[in-house]
Formats: structure tokens, C-alpha cells, sequence
């Protein structure tokens, strides 16, 4: 005996089910498809470069640390509540943001005399 397939009907609560899944999920990947900006910060000889980073504020940013030196580094801020290791001649990513418009201190933990940074939100 053949297997019979039926056809599914869509009742009005169903439908409406199926609309709202369909909408949250074109929300949902609209806004994911949204990548951060990227900007890039480099240590040489313990000191950030850039020293002042102006990034757009209200937007999330990828900060591409790339550290230069034989040693490693700590990136930090307490502004912006990031903390994160660097090692000697390594590169790591920090995503911040979206950011109110103002200014944001970073420092290298272990080199604290000279590694000193903001990065400016307009």
C-alpha cells in the first residue's frame, strides 16, 4: 500500500506562528549581519600607537591589538572594562561598544609609565 502524504493547512494561529518565527529570525540576522568596525593598536617599545584612537561612538568596534615587542602586555581599561594579555609578539582582538560619546583611558599593565592610551567616541 503507497505511503500517502498530506498537505498541511495553515490555520489562522498557525499562520500567524510561522509569520512572527519568520520575522524574528529575518530581525535576528539582519542585525548579525552588521560587522564591527575594526581599528588596529600597536606596541612598539611599550607604548600604544595610536595614543588617541577616534572610533564612531554608538557602534561596536573590533580593537586589533598587535603587540611588537618580544614581551608581552596587558591591555586594559577600566573604562571600558576590558582586560586581556598580550604575548611578546602576538596579536589578540577586544570588541567594545557601542560606545557613548567621550573618552576612554587604556594601559599596559606591565609597563604602566608608558603604555597609556584613550580612545575617543564621537
Amino acid at each position: 500500500m503507497p505511503h500517502r502524504r498530506t498537505l498541511r493547512t495553515f490555520t489562522p494561529n498557525r499562520l500567524g506562528a510561522a509569520l512572527a518565527l519568520a520575522a524574528l529570525i529575518g530581525l535576528f540576522s539582519a542585525g548579525g549581519a552588521r560587522a564591527a568596525e575594526e581599528f588596529t593598536i600597536h606596541i612598539k617599545d611599550h607604548v600604544f600607537d595610536p595614543v588617541e584612537l577616534h572610533v564612531p561612538a554608538d557602534t561596536k568596534v573590533k580593537l586589533i591589538i598587535v603587540n611588537q615587542d618580544p614581551t608581552p602586555e596587558e591591555f586594559e581599561s577600566y573604562d571600558l572594562n576590558r582586560e586581556k594579555i598580550v604575548s611578546g609578539n602576538g596579536t589578540i582582538s577586544v570588541f567594545i561598544g557601542p560606545l557613548d560619546p567621550g573618552r576612554y583611558e587604556y594601559f599596559g599593565e606591565f609597563n604602566m609609565d608608558t603604555a597609556l592610551g584613550w580612545i575617543v567616541a564621537k
